[in-house]
């Protein structure tokens, strides 16, 4: 090396230095292998790239901060409550508005403006339509924001609307109808009964078994907020598709049994034969980033029944099978490597595991709105 030359190490490529640290013939990433530190580094400029989480008081942000842990990049946890479990894990975190405050965009901005944050995870689907409207905003100050187009966002939120997305290319779907249209005369029973928009871990979800029990399930529920979906009787897959740059580069298949909807109990299978077949959806919508998809298999045919264009509550379990898809992101916009995985076929079960934090902390945290402390791993 010659005197005076600064090579970055501890995760960061030469371009995530300002320019004035580059003297004349400083190797950048134009000329340059991607060079990390070993994270031995102690120069003033080995400071490594930082990402961001929301939404992790919730089960799908907490997912992926535990899939970021050891992966060499700093996590900043987020969220709107000040007892948000996933801000106190990560050694760093910071109190946010909700998205729908008014202050919600511009707070976020402030923080990766002040932490030069390189990619936002949004944990939390009210956070995606707000979000994916102001892309331009954060990608002025190079923040990449994990967020699909509001067209994709409004295919998954509206039950009714996933359905015809499936028929109109061609994939199979649940026969889903909205309750204002639904006539007991000419439905074929069981079938659900689900908020048209939104919802998770099945809450106002109902199965209706007989056309005898359907008036009496719809007497509470506002037909303009509800579907009628078909019920599919058969084994019940999650999935998670990893799509970037218009291509589906993987997908990691989780047969489950569900506890008061929420994954219990997963199963990874790599003989499915579902791939394939979740690829092509993933590539007929363009998501960006990661995409959940939840179907179920009758006589051989899966039927997608909902699509989370996030990260979902079962990211991790996929990490633990060998599918890591916030770090393989990050990877990819970051260091140009191309996502490569190798699933394990294994069982995962879920359990609560305690987490501890001073009361003295949780006072400083409603004073100040941000955390550094020792990070306690979730």
């Amino acid at each position: 090396m010659r005197t005076g030359e600064i090579r970055p190490r501890d995760g960061h490529l030469a371009t995530d230095f300002p320019m004035r640290f580059h003297p004349p013939g400083i190797q950048t990433a134009s000329n340059l292998k991607q060079e990390y530190c070993s994270g031995r580094c102690r120069c003033a400029y080995s400071r490594r790239v930082k990402l961001l989480v929301t939404g992790t008081g919730g089960g799908a942000g907490q997912a992926v901060l535990k899939s970021l842990q050891h992966s060499g990049y700093e996590v900043i946890a987020a969220d709107g409550e000040v007892l948000g479990t996933g801000l106190y894990t990560t050694g760093h975190g910071c109190i946010i508005p909700y998205a729908s405050n008014p202050r919600f965009i511009d707070r976020l901005l402030e923080i990766c403006a002040a932490e030069k944050v390189r990619i936002i995870y949004p944990g939390l689907d009210a956070e995606l339509p707000v979000l994916t409207r102001h892309r331009e905003a954060f990608s002025k100050i190079g923040t990449t924001v994990m967020v699909s187009d509001e067209s994709v966002i409004r295919i998954a939120d509206d039950k009714h609307l996933t359905a015809e997305f499936l028929l109109r290319n061609g994939f199979p779907a649940p026969k889903t109808v909205p309750l204002s249209d639904a006539v007991a005369g000419t439905i074929s029973f069981p079938v659900v009964l689900k908020p048209k928009v939104g919802g998770a871990r099945s809450k106002g979800v109902r199965l209706v078994r007989t056309a005898a029990d359907f008036p009496s399930a719809c007497a509470d529920l506002d037909p303009a907020g509800y579907v009628v979906q078909e019920f599919i009787d058969g084994p019940e897959y999650t999935c998670g598709a990893l799509t970037l740059g218009g291509k589906c580069h993987g997908v990691a298949v989780l047969r489950r049994v569900l506890r008061d909807g929420d994954t219990y109990k997963a199963f990874v299978e790599t003989q499915t034969g579902l791939e394939p077949f979740v690829q092509r959806v993933a590539e007929a919508l363009q998501p960006f980033g990661t995409c959940n998809f939840q179907l179920r298999v009758r006589d051989g045919i899966p039927y997608i029944f909902e699509i989370n264009a996030r990260s979902s509550g079962t990211t991790h379990c996929r990490t633990l099978a060998g599918f890591n898809e916030p770090r393989m992101i990050a990877d990819f916009l970051l260091k140009g490597i191309t996502p490569t995985f190798s699933l394990r076929p294994i069982t995962i079960l879920r359990y609560w595991k305690e987490l501890v934090v001073e009361n003295e902390l949780v006072e400083q945290v409603k004073k100040d709105g941000t955390i550094h402390s020792r990070a306690d791993q979730l």
